[in-house]
């Protein structure tokens, strides 16, 4: 009998498998916040590991078996609530509930609960939450795009574009001076001595959770603020341990084509080795060779990513995620040619037919992230990245070099290496006392070095007997090396107390009592070795491919050439001292906000103090004497932010603010940075702008994946700075307070659209998404300003100017298709990306030059990423399709001259991963 029982119980079972399934869907909603939508709520059918997760308006779906069921709701923080109900085969049931919280409101909960910021829908849901204006982008979105570096991230939000060959970005047409870097809150140091923000192409984003955007100011930051403020969030891992490995390859089609692609030999590929300078550098020659090394121009990657997270106790949890990994890859420009030195009247001094660059670059990335939560109360973070950059480039310039090459046979190789290391160490921390005050503090200690060891320059012209060494000047052949070293500390304070509670248990107002600090030095030297071939010597001739021949100690020894520095030769004591300055800057800050919401309206209210110190100290060939100069500001900074909830899917936002700008170390230091086409000298008198910023902005988020804005913005500038050609043999560029005021407006648009949801279970869905600005700056150009301020010589072609670097327009958009099988197991994601700016000015023209200016172009990339099972993945990446031609022209009375012009080819990256 009981055989036959279990038989006949199998069987029933059995056609109940066989049937269709039945949907359970509907919305849950927060009873504490009007039965507003609730999202990232937990669903889950009793006795079961089916379940399901509300999406960002609070909607759910679930397919099961029929049957009678009971759906479990639960939120962090809320009462959980169980309902019964029965499923029916192929009908669809609605549930739909509502969840209370007691004293807890849906704004705490999200600081408490592990709330994935990786995620587009999170982040939209954040930016919808917030008072203040800013955007995010965070590591799903990135990855869906094909963005393996910050300063590619942060151009696929509106209003910021990247300068071509660097990582330096313009916000809102406003280049590196008006913008600041931060990680976690705390701020980096450049690695550049030439700028002041880190170069964001060397953070990988295998090691943030998402990058946000401060376009609108906020007390909260330094004063120092009138573009943006970009801060890399770091990857705080929680759950289940984890082992990750990505391995991959690159190739740059210019680079495989060129079957002559060589570098400066004996430079180790790792990217860590720093040449130094050789003992007895005057009287001895014991320098690297100068023999180019051919190379394979096929790039690699090889990535180790883990996380876990450890129960120690109670409610102590220690999170852990660690990320190491080493890249390399080959870059080439082609198709180019470059002037220099271009007068009033069109005359070149150089004009370089023929122009390219191949280069080698490293990255070395480790990061270790620790979090300690202590218990409901207490957490602190521990942060610490390595970052070892480097690239070995080899630039050519063949054709007419004034007074040197007259007849357009002249012929300049430059290698260059630099190696920069980046030491980031974090220590913050979050206690809250009690449900109204909490206390947020946070610590850094940064280390940079930057190297850029033994720069070799050699100019030869081609005579029908072979080439010669130019010796017109001492500097036209000469080994060059240059070393930064900087540290700076900073530590950010801050109190919050809320008040005016509800009968709800909610706060309507918190005060935000705050302190920022932060204390930086430099230290900068550099020696260049000129070689100059005496008298009876200087019209020997060489191999270009093999100078070791003539630059060698038999030669030294012989007389056939000479050693010497800016001071002179080995007769000098102190020949080898280098050029330096040094460079210190303390920056104290206080602030105050006061937040308050009202029925629809709230708002934040912030007062800022701030005082600022500067000192650069020189001893340079401009002034071999040496000079210094100080610099000293106190600055009072009000600010107010306003979001008023149209409905609620809508908010209208306003900010008005006032900030300031100041001048970098390398812009204030009599020190003069050479390159083939042109040269850029500081200006001891710059000194600080100060900034008056508006905004007003408008948002819908219509679907979870969906955002629609438009922001209309104002900055007005006093005393505003710039790059300017100054009246020199070689036209100089310097940095100048240019006038009295310059102003900038325009208008910025996002639209995020899912086009086609083939089906409820999101497994096909087509999306797009595209954001653009159009921006208007002028600014008066003043001769008389910059004649009675500074030491140089400028009468400014034109009475007014648009702001360098300033584009018109800017324009991202992408499209993706998303397709999930095998049980949401496998996916394929393709995407269309493109990206374009129109022109902007490189730097203004002086002395009946035209501005200089780099022209419009637009750029496409394809991007397949496919997860092929539960832990195999592989992903393919073309990057600039178009290969659109790379130019930069000066502006002409009669006619432009184009000055720089290239082509960057395609890149191609194929990547494999695996999850352990």
């Amino acid at each position: 009998m009981k055989l036959k029982f279990l038989f006949f119980t199998l069987f029933i079972c059995a056609i109940g498998f066989s049937q269709n399934k039945g949907t359970i869907t509907g919305v849950l909603l927060d009873k504490d916040s009007g039965n507003q939508s609730l999202p990232f709520a937990n669903v889950l059918i009793k006795g079961t590991k089916i379940g399901a997760n509300t999406d960002i308006e609070g909607k759910y779906t679930i397919t099961i078996a029929p049957g009678n069921y009971t759906v479990q709701f639960s939120f962090l923080g809320y009462e959980s609530v169980e309902v019964p109900v029965t499923v029916v085969t192929n009908e669809t049931v609605t549930l739909n509930k509502s969840l209370g919280s007691g004293s807890y409101t849906l704004k705490d909960v999200v600081v408490k609960a592990n709330v994935n910021r990786q995620k587009e829908t999170v982040l939209l849901l954040e930016q919808k939450n917030a008072v203040e204006i800013k955007q995010t982008i965070g590591a799903q979105e990135l990855s869906r795009k094909g963005v393996s570096d910050v300063a590619t991230a942060v151009t696929k939000t509106t209003g910021i574009t990247k300068q071509e060959g660097s990582g330096a970005i313009f916000v809102r047409g406003l280049g590196d001076r008006y913008n600041s870097t931060t990680m976690n809150g705390l701020p980096i140091p450049s690695n550049d001595p030439e700028k002041k923000n880190l170069n964001l192409d060397i953070f990988s984003t295998d090691i943030l959770e998402y990058v946000s955007i401060d376009k609108v100011y906020n007390s909260k930051l330094f004063g120092d603020f009138a573009g943006g403020n970009v801060d890399i969030v770091s990857k705080d891992y929680k759950g289940n341990g984890y082992l990750r490995l990505d391995i991959g390859s690159e190739v740059n089609s210019n680079a495989i084509g060129n079957d002559t692609f060589s570098l400066h030999k004996n430079i180790s590929t790792s990217g860590f080795s720093i040449p130094a300078i050789p003992s007895n550098p005057l009287t001895q020659y014991n320098y690297n060779t100068l023999q180019l090394d051919s190379k394979s121009p096929i790039g690699s990657s090889i990535t180790l990513t883990g996380g876990k997270s450890f129960d120690t106790g109670g409610d102590s949890k220690l999170n852990l995620f660690a990320t190491v990994s080493f890249t390399n890859d080959y870059t080439s420009r082609n198709n180019g040619s470059a002037k220099g030195s271009v007068n009033g009247n069109g005359v070149i001094n150089k004009d370089f037919k023929t122009y390219t660059l191949d280069s080698y670059n490293t990255n070395f990335t480790a990061m270790t992230n620790l979090s300690y939560k202590i218990n409901n109360s207490n957490k602190v973070n521990f942060n610490t990245v390595f970052i070892n950059t480097s690239s070995l480039s080899k630039e050519e310039y063949s054709g007419y070099i004034v007074d040197i090459a007259n007849d357009g046979n002249g012929f300049i190789r430059r290698n260059k290496y630099e190696k920069n290391s980046l030491w980031i160490n974090q220590l913050l921390g979050e206690h809250k006392f009690n449900d109204r005050s909490k206390f947020n503090w946070g610590l850094s200690a940064n280390m940079i070095d930057g190297n850029m060891p033994d720069r070799t320059q050699n100019i030869t012209r081609k005579e029908p007997n072979g080439y010669v060494l130019s010796s017109i000047s001492a500097p036209d052949n000469h080994r060059y090396f240059q070393k930064l070293s900087e540290n700076e500390t900073a530590a950010n304070l801050a109190f919050d107390y809320k008040f005016n509670k509800t009968g709800e248990g909610e706060y309507k107002g918190k005060f935000t009592l705050g302190y920022n600090g932060r204390f930086k030095t430099r230290d900068f030297e550099a020696t260049q070795f000129n070689f100059k071939a005496n008298q009876g010597f200087t019209n020997t001739i060489v191999d270009p491919n093999n100078l070791d021949l003539f630059y060698n100690q038999q030669n030294l020894d012989n007389g056939y050439f000479e050693i010497t520095t800016f001071r002179g030769n080995s007769q000098v004591s102190n020949a080898l001292k280098p050029q330096t300055y040094n460079g210190e800057q303390y920056i104290n800050g206080g602030y105050l906000n006061t937040e308050y919401k009202w029925e629809r309206l709230s708002g934040v209210l912030g007062l800022r103090g701030e005082y600022v110190f500067q000192n650069v100290e020189w001893n340079t060939q401009l002034d071999p004497s040496g000079g210094k100069n100080e610099l000293d500001k106190v600055a009072i900074l009000p600010s107010l932010t306003l979001k008023y909830e149209l409905t609620e899917k809508q908010n209208l936002r306003f900010g008005f603010s006032k900030t300031y700008t100041l001048p970098q170390f390398k812009e204030r230091a009599l020190f003069v940075y050479e390159d083939v086409t042109e040269v850029k000298v500081g200006n001891p008198n710059l000194y600080a702008s100060d900034d008056y910023n508006l905004d007003l902005k408008w948002e819908m988020f219509a679907k979870s994946e969906e955002l629609i804005s438009i922001t209309a913005f104002g900055k007005y500038i006093q005393n505003p700075m710039n790059e300017v050609t100054i009246a020199s043999s070689t036209n100089d560029i310097s940095f100048i307070n240019t006038g009295d005021f310059g102003y900038v407006g325009g208008a910025e648009l996002e639209y995020r659209k899912l086009l086609l949801n083939i089906d409820e279970t999101n497994s096909k869905k087509l999306s797009a998404g595209i954001n653009a600005s159009y921006l208007y700056s002028n600014q008066d150009l003043s001769t008389e300003k910059v004649i009675a301020e500074t030491d140089y010589n400028v009468v400014f072609t034109n009475k007014e100017s648009r702001f360098t670097g300033a584009s018109d327009l800017l324009l991202n958009a992408d499209i993706s298709l998303f397709n999930e099988w095998n049980n949401k197991e496998s996916n394929l994601n393709t995407t269309i990306a493109y990206t374009y700016f129109s022109d902007r000015v490189y730097a203004i023209g002086t002395n009946d030059r035209g501005d200089l200016v780099d022209k419009a172009f637009g750029s496409l990339d394809f991007i397949a990423k496919t997860k092929l099972n539960k832990k195999l993945g592989l992903d393919f990446v073309a990057k600039n399709i178009l290969d659109p031609t790379i130019d930069r022209v000066q502006e002409n009375k009669t006619e432009d001259i184009n000055v720089l012009s290239y082509k960057k080819g395609l890149t191609f990256s194929l990547s494999l991963n695996y999850q352990f």
